[in-house]
């Protein structure tokens, strides 16, 4: 089977990131020994530094769904604690009762 440019192309992003197995490297790297353009542009790429995190900016519609989310789940976590430490505290007292 024939790998085309397209092939490559489709790779080359996971291939600057290091993200590919050693064969595949091995691939990609044969290829841009054949395609003088295409290895010129890895090389320009890989030279680029991009940033690790993008930020995203939120409305103020999503900065509250958030909020109410979060809100929410502080409330149910202490619920459960409540009657978690309920639950234990009164077998221990059942206990000793039932023991005296």
């Amino acid at each position: 089977m024939d790998i085309t440019r397209n092939v490559i192309l489709d790779l080359l992003p996971l291939y600057l990131a290091n993200e590919v197995s050693e064969d595949t490297r091995t691939l990609i790297e044969e290829y841009l020994e054949t395609d003088k353009e295409l290895a010129n542009l890895a090389k320009q790429s890989a030279a680029l530094e991009l940033p690790g995190d993008i930020p995203v900016p939120l409305t103020e519609e999503d900065k509250m769904k958030a909020y109410r989310k979060t809100k929410w789940l502080m409330v149910l976590t202490i619920v459960i604690l409540a009657v978690l430490i309920s639950f234990i505290l009164g077998v221990t007292l059942l206990v000793f009762f039932v023991s005296v």
